[in-house]
């Protein structure tokens, strides 16, 4: 079953001219020059699965210029039934509500709106370092499975109290022997993450390569593999103990680990074009919808920000009427490729103001 967006209403939020926003089921593309306010619409969808803005900023900064209050308000089909939720911003601080009910934070709309997002800065995930993929297969997994993110935060936390450890033993040594006990847990919560990665890697790799042959037209591979900084972690630490009371910090773990991604078996990162990495990224992002569709029981929205540029014709084709069976949003600045929409609805943003063109034979409206 999909989970869809029926009405998205907003008011002094960013740029936006007050207004709503009425999709269809299937693809809706938002089109216009930069800094419009494209993105603004994705954000705000974005913000009713529970995170944070997708573009670091702080709550406070998506109110409009000269305004005290923001309001979105999003009317959704999901679990069988419509629902309605509303985030308010104000003096620096979201506040949301399900239904008519407060929540004692906007963190509690996890697993209510499901979302996937792609956005500019998903480059980084295969030009970047290690810390990005990492964060990819958390977030995900966070959404997959709740319990996932308590278990991320003990780790995290025992991590933190461990390196502390390290740096105090130097000047304390009578504090080597408490060391042990950081270990045990640090391996407990660290195997359990490793453990949950490798199995979410391994149901991604499958859907990932379908999508990513579809994007290249079946001209190149895809690959991907989790990479374990440590297989047995107690025995890692063991191993590694003199190596990182002399660094001051834990040099194996989970928080150690990377994602290889490679197109017909080399390197992406090394070798990839920039058009072969973006693709690779929208198929890992597509992906994870479909593994999410899978483990919940919903198709996810999916939010495409700024991702026909770079990409050929036949990609941008696929992108545009081969995502079947979803509700997606794609925001893209060029008029020429949103001619090539054979099905879905058509809006484009001028100066934070959503209009409803009329456009091309093939185009069918937001009531169509």
């Amino acid at each position: 079953m999909a989970l869809k967006i029926i009405h998205l209403a907003f008011e002094h939020y960013r740029n936006l001219c007050a207004g709503s926003l009425s999709p269809c089921p299937g693809m809706n593309v938002i089109y216009g020059r930069n800094a419009q306010g494209k993105t603004n619409l994705l954000e705000a969808m974005w913000l009713f699965t529970g995170g944070r803005s997708f573009r670091g900023a702080r709550d406070g900064e998506l109110v409009a210029f000269g305004q005290d209050k923001a309001t979105l308000n999003l009317q959704f089909y999901s679990e069988e039934r419509e629902q309605e939720a509303e985030l308010t911003i104000l003096n620096g601080r979201r506040s949301a509500a399900l239904n008519g009910v407060p929540k004692r934070s906007p963190a509690e709309l996890v697993g209510k709106f499901r979302a996937v997002l792609f956005s500019p800065e998903h480059l980084s995930l295969i030009k970047s370092g290690p810390a990005l993929r990492r964060n990819f297969m958390d977030a995900a997994l966070c959404q997959v499975k709740p319990a996932y993110a308590p278990l991320l935060s003990r780790y995290n936390h025992t991590l933190v109290q461990r390196n502390a450890l390290l740096k105090d033993i130097p000047r304390h040594a009578e504090l080597l022997d408490t060391l042990e006990i950081w270990d045990d847990r640090l391996a407990r919560y660290g195997d359990a993450i490793a453990k949950e990665r490798a199995s979410y890697i391994e149901k991604l790799e499958g859907p990932a390569r379908e999508l990513y042959a579809g994007i290249s037209e079946n001209k190149e591979c895809f690959g991907i593999q989790y990479q374990k900084s440590a297989e047995n972690l107690r025995e890692a630490l063991a191993v590694a103990r003199r190596d990182d009371l002399q660094s001051g910090h834990t040099t194996v773990g989970p928080h150690r680990d990377d994602l290889e991604v490679t197109v017909d078996g080399v390197s992406a990162r090394a070798f990839g074009s920039q058009g072969q990495q973006r693709s690779l990224v929208l198929a890992l992002k597509l992906a994870e919808a479909d593994v999410l569709e899978r483990e919940s029981g919903e198709t996810p929205v999916i939010l495409l920000d700024d991702v026909m540029s770079e990409l050929d014709t036949g990609r941008q084709n696929y992108l545009l009427n081969r995502l079947d069976g979803r509700q997606v949003f794609l925001t893209c600045c060029e008029p020429d490729a949103v001619k090539r929409l054979e099905d879905g609805a058509l809006f484009e943003v001028r100066r934070g103001e959503l209009y409803v063109p009329t456009f091309g034979a093939g185009y069918r409206d937001q009531n169509g």
